[in-house]
């Protein structure tokens, strides 16, 4: 492990703990208790996905890993992106808060059997974020255009403008569920207007400043659903 790959270790490491923890207290707070067994299932499962899925990217591709770290509306360039994903982690927000109180309240009576499927759904989108990032280094988590950044249309990118989008989207259909809660999809519904937005300003953005960008847009068609849109 070289100086470059150690030191973001050190760096990533605090802050996906720190964030882990911070769910965990938006999930646990609200329901009063520890006995919510969806939410450790869910916890595991995000943890089980996100860690192996840094420490890979950490090795491989730090680059990736860095520009990653530039995360939030403070983050954004564009005002209208500010906008987006602030929507975006106000909902995200909720959707972690929503389910605690559905838990002490009983407000939803969620079936058992259906957490295993959906939490099957929120792995599925971390494979998807796995190929996607690994076939698009500059897949950051802000909306901007590099130096030597170059359009990718292999792979998932081949069948979609924007596959880190497809992937999430059934990943925020699905938490609500695998908490336990189906209040809990009001704030996730809520989500997908603010993603349609920030996808559709972030290809004026391309379309502006990517060259070739335009010319990929003719050749894909679909910008977030298969056969849909």
């Amino acid at each position: 492990m070289d100086g470059r790959t150690a030191a973001l270790m050190r760096q990533a490491w605090p802050r996906q703990l720190m964030f882990l923890v911070f769910m965990a207290a938006l999930l646990f707070a609200p329901a009063g208790t520890l006995r919510y067994w969806q939410a450790w299932l869910f916890l595991a499962v995000f943890a089980g996905c996100t860690v192996p899925l840094g420490i890979y990217f950490v090795i491989h591709d730090p680059a990736l890993v860095e520009r990653r770290m530039k995360v939030g509306p403070a983050a954004e360039q564009e005002p209208a992106q500010k906008i987006a994903i602030g929507i975006v982690c106000v909902a995200l927000v909720a959707m972690l808060i929503v389910p605690g109180f559905d838990r002490r309240w009983h407000w939803s009576d969620v079936p058992a059997w259906l957490t295993v499927p959906a939490e099957c759904v929120i792995a599925a989108s971390f494979v998807i974020f796995f190929f996607v990032m690994k076939q698009n280094s500059f897949a950051a988590a802000t909306v901007r255009v590099e130096r030597d950044q170059t359009v990718i249309s292999t792979g998932l990118y081949g069948v979609v403008r924007h596959p880190m989008y497809m992937g999430t989207l059934p990943l925020t259909i699905a938490i609500p569920p695998a908490l336990g809660s189906y209040w809990a999809l009001l704030p996730a519904l809520a989500i997908v207007p603010a993603l349609v937005w920030r996808l559709i300003d972030e290809e004026r953005v391309l379309r502006r400043d990517l060259p070739g960008y335009a010319d990929y847009c003719a050749h894909v068609r679909w910008r977030l659903v298969p056969g849909v849109w």
